[in-house]
């Protein structure tokens, strides 16, 4: 009986307590997505080639920069995950990389979402799934 009493406090414990992470990176809404583009239209173009990135507007918690990389794409939300949503917390992208605009100018990997310039920030950019089907068109989701 003792066994079955400390085996259920376990469980209790370990599903009540959270990760650092977790508690510090609350500022994005997990917002459903769900957005096509067509690769073929010029605001798409530049995902022609590898090493590049572009923003789409009016999806996630401040648009999403959908990246390029070999024949892989990648899409991240496009908003600071360290920052409270405001308007200096957008990203703005440059080939494989996305600054915030906050005085900070936190600065991210594209290619991995991870934090650059400052290894204190603890959330790494908010990632979607990316699906290819046919040559043009991706559907970007989560």
């Amino acid at each position: 009986m003792r066994v079955l009493i400390s085996l259920l406090g376990l469980f209790i414990v370990l599903s009540c307590s959270s990760t650092e992470e977790n508690e510090n990176c609350k500022f994005l809404l997990n917002i459903g997505v769900n957005v096509s583009i067509n690769l073929s239209l010029p605001e798409y173009s530049q995902l022609q080639f590898s090493g590049n990135s572009v923003y789409v507007s009016n999806a996630g918690n401040a648009g999403i920069i959908v990246v390029r990389i070999g024949n892989d794409f990648f899409a991240w939300d496009a908003a600071d995950p360290n920052h409270e949503l405001s308007s200096c917390s957008i990203l703005s992208n440059s080939g494989l990389n996305a600054t915030c605009g906050c005085t900070d100018k936190n600065e991210y990997s594209l290619a991995n979402g991870l934090p650059l310039n400052n290894t204190n920030l603890r959330c790494g950019l908010k990632n979607y799934r990316v699906e290819q089907s046919g040559s043009n068109t991706l559907r970007i989701y989560n």
